[in-house]
């Protein structure tokens, strides 16, 4: 061991170490020397090859293989694919906050292999389209994103309805666009219009005031009468009874991102009721005495909350915290003849509060609700006694029944209609490569109908598309899409004014990151 000990370099002593003032008149060649004179042989030139006049030295050699390794570790940490990267903290909060898991969390984060899940069994379910003939073009769109996004994959069918006979062209049309079964309905006169117990022509007053103000929809009869078909009759329709669960399509709709998973399977799975991705705040003017009955039917029947009905209540304000009466005062003593309410007021202060009209049973609507046009649900709650008699109570009037663990919240779907949309960042991980939407079996059988009906703009068409959609949106952390590409004329409605999201994520179990920046 002596005779190693001996052999091996050692480092310089303290007493040998160069002091500030010297290093200041010498050089770094002069300084290495004298710091490490028993490592000159690290200084000695090695040949590339055997007989190559390049030289490099020995340290060259011995450090590059483990740059070399720092390098790959850095790399495979850093990378937004890598599980690694994430237990690296980010400095400043992602701007994307993440929710608690606590009753909802989201099915997929990024991408499937959607030939591999399609292999499970399908849900009893269809897509329901209500629509009018003159309607077509925009339903054209819709199911073109439906079918790009999700449904080229998994073959859901279609149920078509319309208060009136959908025509030949209507038809034919929407059977070149999908290669899924297709069913075409009409809704009974029972289902549609006003109801036998309300004045028609004071109805009609009240949707022309609508109008008036300019309320989006207000003026519209037929706007009016679709909301209470969803509300209470579109489950009814004899094309729906054989169904369980349905995805609702709307006119002039636009998906993101890829669905590469089904949405009904996992609802199925989660045991959920109801599925949203938009929620917002509405117009009080729509609404002047929806939460006054809701409340009322809450309070007769006697239903206790199980949790979503604070989603859509204003949060009570705290109890200011009385102070004590000062023990020891005479103008205190117990002989005194005014009353402790009358000793404890300021003067003028004894008046009743003032009673708020919105307010019913201590609580104040806020004006938040699922938008609609887009859910995912079970038919058979809407087939329920107890929704049955909710709404046969609000329809000749004018939350509480389900709890935050029954809804799920599609924050992985990219969906916009109109001028609100919600579109969700990728995520960092299982963005898969897309494969291409044209040239499948299916898209072949599809632009062959195009093509006999007189479509000779297809190929064109879809090329385009193919293009716009191989170049989705970066990836970002808490992003949770498979392939999204945002529009960017419209702000995302989470963060927006106006958006229930808070709301949400306060019943569901708030935020679990903080707040980032933008």
């Amino acid at each position: 061991m002596e005779q190693m000990r001996k052999r091996l370099p050692t480092l310089p002593s303290y007493e040998n170490l160069p002091t500030l003032k010297s290093l200041s008149h010498t050089n770094l060649r002069e300084v290495s020397e004298k710091l490490t004179p028993r490592w000159e042989f690290l200084r000695k030139r090695i040949r590339i090859r055997g007989n190559s006049k390049i030289s490099v030295p020995l340290y060259v050699v011995l450090l590059f293989p483990a740059l070399i390794l720092i390098l790959v570790l850095v790399i495979f940490v850093r990378h937004p694919d890598s599980p690694a990267g994430r237990l690296i903290p980010s400095g400043a909060p992602p701007s994307i906050r993440k929710i608690s898991e606590k009753y909802d969390k989201v099915f997929t984060t990024g991408c499937l292999d959607p030939k591999k899940e399609v292999n499970a069994p399908r849900v009893n379910a269809a897509f329901v389209v209500l629509a009018r003939n003159k309607e077509l073009p925009g339903v054209i769109d819709s199911i073109k994103s439906v079918e790009r996004h999700f449904n080229q994959w998994f073959h859901y069918p279609y149920v078509f309805l319309n208060n009136e006979e959908f025509n030949s062209t209507f038809k034919e049309t929407i059977r070149n666009y999908t290669s899924s079964p297709v069913e075409f309905g009409k809704i009974d006169p029972s289902s549609w219009g006003y109801p036998d117990w309300v004045d028609a022509r004071v109805a009609k007053e009240g949707i022309a005031k609508q109008g008036d103000a300019a309320i989006m929809y207000g003026g519209m009869e037929s706007y009016h009468h679709m909301c209470r078909f969803y509300s209470g009759f579109f489950y009814k329709h004899e094309l729906l009874l054989k169904y369980d669960w349905y995805w609702r399509v709307e006119p002039d709709i636009k998906y993101f991102c890829d669905i590469t998973y089904d949405p009904f399977a996992a609802m199925v799975k989660a045991n959920k009721t109801y599925g949203f991705t938009i929620a917002v705040k509405e117009l009080k003017e729509t609404v002047p005495n929806i939460f006054r009955y809701a409340s009322a039917y809450k309070r007769v029947n006697n239903i206790t909350s199980q949790g979503l009905w604070e989603m859509f209540v204003e949060p009570k304000p705290e109890k200011e915290k009385i102070e004590e009466l000062p023990k020891g005062d005479p103008k205190y003593d117990k002989e005194k003849p005014l009353p402790e309410d009358i000793l404890r007021g300021e003067p003028g202060s004894g008046t009743l509060p003032e009673i708020d009209p919105e307010a019913m049973e201590g609580e104040i609507y806020n004006m938040c609700h699922f938008w609609s046009n887009f859910e995912i649900a079970r038919l058979d709650f809407f087939r329920s006694k107890e929704y049955e008699d909710f709404f046969t109570m609000m329809d000749r009037t004018a939350g509480a029944l389900l709890s935050p663990s029954d809804i799920h919240y599609f924050r992985d779907f990219g969906y916009r209609h109109t001028t609100i949309q919600h579109c969700p960042a990728n995520a960092p991980a299982r963005q898969m490569p897309r494969a291409p939407y044209f040239g499948t079996p299916d898209m072949n059988a599809i632009a062959e109908a195009r093509h006999r009906a007189g479509d000779s703009s297809m190929k064109k068409e879809l090329a385009e598309e193919e293009e716009y959609w191989a170049k989705w949106d970066d990836v970002k952390e808490n992003g949770v899409g498979c392939r999204c590409r945002c529009d960017t004329d419209i702000p995302e409605v989470e963060v927006k004014e106006g958006s229930c999201i808070p709301e949400w994520v306060e019943i569901a179990g708030g935020f679990v990151t903080p707040q980032g920046p933008g």
